[in-house]
C-alpha cells in the first residue's frame, strides 16, 4: 500500500487515541500541557514542509477546487479552524497574546498556526499560574 494511502489510516486510531486519552484524563490541565499540541504542531509542519517542497506551495488548491469532495474538505478547514479561533480567542485576550498576527498564521497554515496558538497559550497560563 502506498505511503500517501496508508498515513490516512494510520492517523485515525492516534486521533482516537489522544482523544479519548484527553476526555479521560482531563486535557488541558497541569503544567505540561503545551507539550502534546506543541509535539503535533512541530510533527504536522514538518510534513507539512515535505509535502511544500515535493508537490508545491500551492498544491492544495487543485484539490479543493475539482470536485465537491474538494470543496467540502475546504469548508470543512475553514470551520475547523474557525471554530478552534473563537474558542481560543477569550482566553488567549487575557494572555494578551498578539492576535492579529496569531489570526495571519492560522489563516496562511491552517490547523499548524491553531496547535502552534494552542501550545504558546496554555504555556502563557502556566507561566502565569506560577
Amino acid at each position: 500500500m502506498p505511503l500517501f494511502e496508508l498515513l490516512p489510516i494510520l492517523s485515525l486510531p492516534l486521533f482516537l487515541i489522544i482523544t479519548i486519552s484527553a476526555m479521560i484524563g482531563g486535557a488541558g490541565q497541569g503544567k505540561r500541557n503545551w507539550i502534546i499540541p506543541a509535539i503535533l504542531f512541530i510533527s504536522f509542519l514538518i510534513f507539512s514542509l515535505y509535502v511544500v517542497a515535493t508537490e508545491g506551495l500551492l498544491g492544495f488548491w487543485p484539490n479543493h477546487t475539482q470536485n465537491g469532495w474538494g470543496n467540502q474538505v475546504w469548508f470543512d478547514l475553514l470551520l475547523a479552524i474557525g471554530i478552534a479561533w473563537v474558542f481560543i480567542l477569550p482566553r488567549a485576550k487575557v494572555q494578551n497574546m498578539r492576535l492579529p498576527l496569531w489570526l495571519i498564521f492560522i489563516c496562511c497554515s491552517g490547523c499548524i498556526g491553531v496547535l502552534a496558538m494552542i501550545s504558546r497559550l496554555f504555556w502563557l497560563e502556566n507561566k502565569a499560574s506560577e
